[in-house]
């Protein structure tokens, strides 16, 4: 082959794999978002900057950000206390394997979790995503019933409506029909759910909500190896906000019928709630709890599961004596660092003015929407909002619209929802609450 046609052959390839495309193009043909169809994705915005509760494009817009990158970056963006312990972290060490070594950051994170965590949560296993840290929680219940000599309790038991992430256990507990996941049915272990709960978080408690969970132990809990809720506010399964009693009944339930209680905090734990977490509303502790997200700040991703010293002891009474999980990204400094940073920013105490304040605001401006004809419902829980739709919403269409007044929203089904970092400022929140009403009447006046 001459050198011309060799040229030619290679500039094609180059071209055919997107090497000629700009970031947008090349994007849209070869990059797999989340939740998106790979042959007709979503459009995407290029983000070349963020600060504060702002993102920058790269088309120049600066837009406020209502979703604090999917519920993580709760004091926001390029904050100066967290780039400066992963700056320091990193030029210490970033990464060391957590078998056989430890290290200052992740004993101070466990110190901290342990210290501000429900009561009797002794014990800390650091993952590597919500999902995970879900996977791990599963395999906690279960290997615990297993070196009881009870391995019959390998069922779990969770309300409908919920989620709990994407991996293969983190799915088989979330919602069966509904949810996301109900393409995998057959490949899923078949577990135990429970209607959702129906009364609301601002309605006075129906003791019949909890009815159905009664009946599901008192038939099968002797296969049930746990009961795994989202207690409060079911996130991703329709930003439900329900009674905290609910949850204090099943922690009451799980007590008689001797079955542990998980309690999935990746989405609401650090005070999106207005409680540092959400079982705090029902006053209970749970036997094992799921942490995420906020964690880092939304920096770097890392989760944690806690558990009791009667789960953990439990777990190594028997062979093989050891749990069995290990990622390979266990502990790792950096995040560790991180998470360190944005706790202590927590453990201040400012985050509590800063919802209740969200969480007015958000009364005042967003509620009203539930007035518009499109409008299902709108309903807010600390630095929740949400306004649920009639129909489902027509995603590119509405974010063009979120973007034009300069907001950063994500809606999903018939779901617009906002959870803002939590250093958001009365008028920014304004920005955000204006673009949701003004991309309703634009697209759905009637």
């Amino acid at each position: 082959m001459r050198n011309a046609q060799l040229v030619n052959v290679i500039k094609h390839t180059k071209y055919t794999k997107g090497y000629f495309l700009n970031n947008i193009e090349f994007d849209k043909r070869h990059i797999w978002h989340p939740y998106t169809s790979a042959t007709h994705p979503l459009p995407c915005y290029e983000v070349n900057g963020a600060d504060g509760v702002h993102l920058s494009l790269e088309t120049g817009e600066r837009l406020v950000d209502g979703m604090s990158s999917w519920w993580a970056a709760i004091h926001g963006y390029n904050h100066p206390s967290l780039n400066k312990a992963a700056h320091e972290q990193i030029n210490a060490f970033s990464h060391v394997m957590f078998g056989g070594i430890t290290h200052q950051p992740a004993v101070d994170l466990c110190r901290k979790l342990i210290g501000i965590s429900p009561d009797g949560l002794n014990r800390v296993f650091l993952a590597d995503s919500g999902s995970v840290g879900v996977e791990v929680a599963i395999k906690m219940a279960l290997q615990y019933w297993a070196c009881q000599g009870r391995a019959q309790k390998s069922k779990l038991l969770a309300p409908r409506n919920g989620y709990h992430g994407d991996t293969f256990a983190a799915m088989s507990v979330c919602d069966p029909v509904n949810g996301m996941h109900s393409l995998f049915q057959k490949s899923l272990v078949q577990h135990h759910f429970a209607p959702a709960p129906q009364t609301r978080f601002d309605q006075s408690w129906n003791p019949d909500d909890i009815l159905p969970v009664r009946d599901i132990l008192e038939q099968h809990h002797h296969e049930i190896a746990a009961l795994i809720l989202e207690p409060v506010v079911q996130g991703a399964g329709g930003m439900r906000l329900y009674h905290p009693q609910y949850v204090r009944e099943c922690r009451k339930l799980c007590d008689e019928f001797n079955v542990l209680l998980i309690c999935d905090e990746i989405a609401t734990g650090f005070g999106r709630t207005g409680k540092l977490f959400a079982c705090e509303h029902a006053e209970i502790s749970p036997d094992i709890l799921c942490l995420g997200k906020a964690l880092t700040g939304g920096y770097l991703t890392m989760a944690a599961t806690l558990c009791t010293d009667d789960v953990a002891e439990g777990i190594c009474a028997s062979e093989p004596g050891v749990f069995m999980h290990g990622p390979t990204y266990m502990g790792n400094p950096l995040a560790c660092a991180v998470a360190n940073a944005s706790l202590a920013l927590i453990m201040q105490g400012d985050w509590k003015k800063q919802v209740i304040a969200i969480e007015k605001q958000l009364k005042s401006d967003l509620l009203p929407l539930a007035e518009l004809n499109s409008v299902a419902d709108t309903r807010v829980l600390g630095a929740i909002g949400v306004v649920e739709m009639k129909q489902a919403v027509d995603v590119a269409k509405i974010q063009a619209c979120f973007v034009k007044k300069g907001a950063w929203i994500r809606p999903f089904g018939k779901l617009i929802y906002i959870m803002p970092p939590f250093i958001i400022k009365s008028n920014e929140l304004k920005q955000l609450v204006d673009a949701i009403a003004y991309g309703i009447k634009t697209l759905y006046p009637n």
